[in-house]
């Protein structure tokens, strides 16, 4: 009779663990998924207040104590309220307003004399000619400067990476190679900011249906978000690229060069 309500003693026990066990695992199950919900929202925000923060602390000074909003805030309600964008704010009226006054004839005069000016001096005039080149090539409207995600081999056959199509190659590196050839740009990870520019024959690069926003999240999650793919069953069932045929190809050049099978180049 004891061994029976020892056994039953036991049995009741072992329920109990695993229910207690099945409770603590659904309560780390929610934790995780709080961090999964929170965590991204979180950083987001702090970027922004952060970045709203370095600017209103370098433009919100130097606005005039009688034109402060903030003072005259303080001076009614007796608080300093600090609004918070207000440097944003300000920021991107000033921008605005540059923007207007360049596009008219005397504002183009004095942005021709203000270049004038930089090109003599040495060192500033590469600065500021290349950062104008690259800023006229992302915001110019009929630009295609990182609006495709592309794969291509690299760094060798059979290793495939996603880079990003800035334009079709043009001048001295064109006209030195046989080859029809476009500008990728292959991004590091997880910092896409920093990479390698390749100089790729088009016929090697596959175009790639995600969007450019797709493939950077894509690359800075190191491969942990995965866009889906939105094409049909029958081409998501038929492969377009493969390095393999490639390789046997190299390979068999390579044997039948070895064997002597290949003839000299006729003169």
């Amino acid at each position: 009779m004891a061994k029976i309500y020892s056994e039953r003693r036991k049995a009741a026990k072992k329920r109990q663990d695993r229910r207690r066990f099945g409770i603590l695992s659904k309560i780390r199950g929610y934790f995780f998924a709080g961090i999964l919900v929170t965590m991204p929202l979180t950083v987001t925000l702090a970027l922004a207040w952060w970045l709203v923060g370095a600017v209103d602390n370098h433009i919100v000074p130097l606005i005039p104590y009688g034109y402060n909003p903030d003072a005259y805030l303080k001076e009614v309600l007796g608080i300093g309220v600090g609004l918070p964008g207000l440097g944003v704010l300000i920021l991107l009226v000033f921008i605005t307003l540059i923007g207007a006054l360049t596009a008219g004839f005397l504002g183009r005069i004095v942005v021709s004399f203000g270049e004038q000016i930089l090109s003599r001096m040495p060192v500033i005039r590469t600065v500021y000619s290349a950062i104008k080149q690259i800023i006229e090539t992302v915001f110019k409207d009929q630009s295609n400067a990182f609006r495709h995600a592309v794969l291509v081999e690299y760094p060798r056959r059979g290793v495939w990476t996603i880079g990003f199509l800035t334009g079709t190659t043009e001048g001295e590196v064109q006209n030195l190679i046989l080859e029809d050839v476009v500008n990728v740009y292959i991004p590091t990870t997880p910092n896409p900011t920093s990479g390698f520019l390749l100089y790729v024959p088009r016929e090697d690069i596959q175009m790639l249906h995600m969007s450019v926003e797709e493939a950077v999240k894509m690359v800075i999650s190191i491969g942990l978000v995965v866009p889906p793919d939105r094409r049909s069953e029958s081409e998501r069932s038929m492969p377009v690229v493969s390095a393999g045929r490639y390789e046997n190809i190299e390979s068999l050049q390579q044997k039948r060069d070895r064997e002597g099978l290949v003839n000299p180049t006729e003169d």
